[in-house]
C-alpha cells in the first residue's frame, strides 16, 4: 500500500469516528486558537513596556502606564489560561469517546471477517493492532492540538508583526522557519519506513508471545521452554535493534535542528542591529524579537518531535486500517432475505470447493437430506466431511453449485438467520473465560435460569456443575481450560440444547467423552435430535448405527449412501472402514 494512500485512509478512518462530535472538536479548535493568539499579542505589550522603561530615567510619572500595561498583559494571559482550561476539559470528553468508537468499530469489523481470516491471523496481534489504532488517534490529536495548530497561529501572527516592523526581519524569520520545517517534514517522511518496520516487529513480538502462552501446556509437555524463549528473544532483539536505530537517527536530526536554530537566531540579530543603529528599531523591538524567536523556535523544536510522533502514529495505525479496508470475504448479498425454516430439508447440488488452486476438497458433491432425517457423514480423513458442515454454515462460499435449505439458497439469505437456524457441537468446543451460566446461556441469551438448568440436566452436566464451589457462577478459564474435555463437551451440548435450532450438526460431539459419559449423553443427544434435521460426523460405531442414513464421502464426492445394514451388504468403502474399526473394537 502506498504511503500517501495509507495516510488518506487513516485520516478518513479517524474522521468517521470524530464527525459525531463536531461541536466538541470545534470548541477545542476555537479555544486553542484564542489561547495562541494571546501568545502573539502579549509580546507587543511587553515591547511597549520595555520602550517605556528605556526612554527615561526611573520616574513615578511612568508607573501608572507600566501598571496599566501589566494589567492588560494579565487579562490577555487570563483569557489564554481560561481557553486552555476549556480546551482541556472538552478534550477529556472528546478523545475517550472517539477512541471508544474506533475500538468498537475495529472490533466489530474484525468479528465479521471470515473463518479463513482468523485461520491466518494471530489473535494477540489483532488485539494489539486494535489498541494501537486508538492510541495512534490520541497521539495524532495531541500533536495537532497542542503543537501543530499553535505553531501555525504563532508563526503566522509573529511573521505579520515582524513584516510590519521591517520586511527584512519578516523575510529572515520566514526563511528560517521554512528551512527548519522542511527539514523536519522531510526527515519524518524518510523515517516513516523505519517506524512502520518497528510497528511490524511490535505486532510480531505480541503474536509470538500470545501463541506461546496459548500453547503453554504443549510447551511443557515437550520441554520446549528454551526453544520458545529463543524465538521470543530473537524477535525482541530485532525490535531492540530497530528501536535503537530509530533513536540514533532521531538524535542526529535533533543535532541538525539545534544547529539550524542557532544560525537562525544569529541571522535575526545580525539583521536587527543595523536597523537599531539607524533608529528603526527600539530596545522594545529587540525584546519583541527575542520573545518571538523563543516562542517560535521552542515550537519549531517541538515540531520535529511532533512530526515524528505524527508519522509514528500513522505507522501504528496503518496495520489496523489495512484490515479495516480489507473487504469481508463472506458477505450478505444486497437482496439477502431472512431464512425461513419450516421442514429443514437440506440439499447439496453439484458443490465444488477448493481451499486454494492446488487443493481441491469437494468435487461436484450432491446429496439431499429430507426433513428431520438423521444422517452420518463417513469417510477417510481429509475426505471433506468437516468442510461440508463449514459450507453449510457459510464459513466459506462454494466455488460452484449451491446449498439449499427448504429450497432457499443459503448464499441469498442473511448469515445471521442461517446460523441462527443451525446448532453445532464441534469436536473441540471452545468456551469463553466467563461463568458456566454465561457459556450455556450463549445458546439463547434471553433464556431464564431455569431453562439453563433444564438444558444442563438434559446434557448431563448439571450434577457436576452444582458440585463446584461457585456452581453456575464458576469461571471456566481461557478456552475452558479449567474443565476436562468431556465436561467442556457436555457444556457445548447444553448450549446446543438451549438454542433449540431446527438443524443440528454434531462434529465428533462425543469424541472427548469416556464410555460412562457417552452413555449418559447419548440419551440426551437422542432427545435433542428429535424433530430436527441432523448431520453427524462420527467415527464411534454406536453413533453411526443410530442414524437413519449414512453418506459415504471420498475424494470430495458422495460415493455411496444407505443404512448401516445396506452399506455393510455392499463390498464398498464403508464396509472396509467398518471392518477396520469393528475389528479393532471387538477383538
Amino acid at each position: 500500500m502506498e504511503k500517501n494512500y495509507s495516510i488518506k485512509l487513516i485520516l478518513k478512518t479517524f474522521w468517521n469516528s470524530m464527525k459525531s462530535y463536531k461541536f466538541s472538536l470545534m470548541v477545542i479548535l476555537i479555544t486553542i486558537l484564542v489561547a495562541n493568539i494571546g501568545a502573539v499579542i502579549t509580546p507587543l505589550f511587553y515591547k511597549t513596556f520595555f520602550d517605556v522603561l528605556s526612554k527615561s530615567s526611573p520616574s513615578e510619572a511612568h508607573v501608572p502606564q507600566l501598571i496599566h500595561l501589566l494589567v492588560i498583559i494579565l487579562i490577555i494571559n487570563g483569557f489564554g489560561w481560561l481557553s486552555w482550561r476549556i480546551s482541556n476539559y472538552v478534550n477529556t470528553i472528546f478523545q475517550p469517546r472517539v477512541k471508544k468508537d474506533l475500538e468498537t468499530h475495529a472490533f466489530s469489523y474484525i468479528l465479521d471477517h471470515s473463518y479463513s481470516f482468523f485461520s491466518n491471523a494471530f489473535v494477540g496481534s489483532l488485539v494489539r493492532k486494535v489498541h494501537r489504532l486508538a492510541n495512534a488517534f490520541e497521539k495524532l490529536m495531541d500533536e495537532l492540538q497542542y503543537n501543530i495548530l499553535g505553531l501555525l497561529v504563532v508563526v503566522v501572527g509573529d511573521l505579520i508583526v515582524l513584516y510590519m516592523r521591517d520586511f527584512k526581519l519578516g523575510a529572515v524569520l520566514t526563511v528560517c522557519v521554512i528551512l527548519i520545517g522542511a527539514f523536519n517534514i522531510a526527515f519524518a517522511s524518510w523515517k516513516l519506513k523505519y517506524d512502520y518496520a518497528k510497528s511490524l516487529l511490535d505486532s510480531e513480538s505480541t503474536a509470538v508471545m500470545a501463541d506461546a502462552l496459548t500453547n503453554s501446556i504443549t510447551i511443557k509437555l515437550f520441554t520446549s521452554q528454551k526453544f520458545e524463549n529463543g524465538l521470543f528473544t530473537n524477535v525482541m532483539e530485532r525490535w531492540r535493534k530497530a528501536q535503537t536505530h530509530l533513536w540514533n537517527i532521531e538524535g542526529i536530526a535533533e543535532g541538525i535542528q539545534a544547529g539550524l536554530i542557532a544560525l537562525a537566531e544569529f541571522a535575526m540579530f545580525y539583521v536587527a542591529i543595523p536597523l537599531w543603529q539607524r533608529g528603526l528599531l527600539t530596545i522594545g523591538d529587540f525584546a519583541l524579537i527575542q520573545s518571538f524567536m523563543v516562542g517560535i523556535f521552542q515550537r519549531v523544536w517541538n515540531l520535529g518531535k511532533s512530526v515524528r510522533h505524527i508519522y509514528e502514529a500513522i505507522a501504528d495505525a496503518t496495520e489496523m486500517v489495512e484490515i479495516l479496508e480489507t473487504p469481508h470475504e463472506i458477505v450478505d448479498s444486497a437482496k439477502a432475505k431472512t431464512l425461513v425454516v419450516s421442514d429443514a430439508s437440506i440439499r447439496f447440488d453439484d458443490v465444488t470447493f477448493k481451499f486454494n488452486q492446488t487443493r481441491s476438497v469437494l468435487n461436484g458433491l450432491s446429496f439431499t437430506i429430507i426433513p428431520h432425517e438423521k444422517i452420518a457423514l463417513v469417510g477417510p480423513s481429509g475426505a471433506g466431511k468437516s468442510t461440508i458442515t463449514k459450507l453449510l454454515l457459510r464459513f466459506y462460499d462454494v466455488e460452484s453449485g449451491s446449498i439449499m435449505i427448504d429450497g432457499q439458497n443459503i448464499a441469498k439469505v442473511t448469515q445471521n438467520s442461517l446460523r441462527g437456524s443451525i446448532a453445532m457441537v464441534p469436536q473441540e468446543p471452545i468456551l469463553f473465560h466467563r461463568s458456566l451460566m454465561d457459556n450455556i446461556r450463549y445458546g439463547r441469551p434471553e433464556a431464564t435460569d431455569e431453562e439453563v438448568f433444564e438444558a444442563s440436566r438434559r446434557a448431563r452436566c448439571h450434577d457436576f456443575i452444582v458440585e463446584l464451589s461457585e456452581g453456575y457462577n464458576t469461571f471456566v478459564g481461557e478456552r475452558g481450560i479449567k474443565l476436562s474435555g468431556g465436561e467442556r463437551q457436555r457444556i457445548a451440548i447444553a448450549r446446543a440444547i438451549l438454542k433449540d435450532a431446527p438443524i443440528l450438526v454434531l462434529d465428533e460431539a462425543t469424541s472427548s467423552l469416556d464410555s460412562e459419559s457417552e452413555s449418559l449423553i447419548q440419551a440426551a443427544l437422542d432427545e435433542l435430535m428429535k424433530g430436527k434435521t441432523t448431520i453427524v460426523i462420527a467415527h464411534r460405531l454406536s453413533t453411526i448405527m443410530r442414524m437413519d442414513r449414512i453418506i459415504v464421502i471420498e475424494n470430495g464426492t458422495a460415493v455411496d449412501s444407505g443404512t448401516h445394514d445396506e452399506l455393510l451388504a455392499k463390498a464398498g468403502i464403508y464396509k472396509k472402514l467398518w471392518d477396520i474399526q469393528a475389528g479393532g473394537f471387538i477383538e
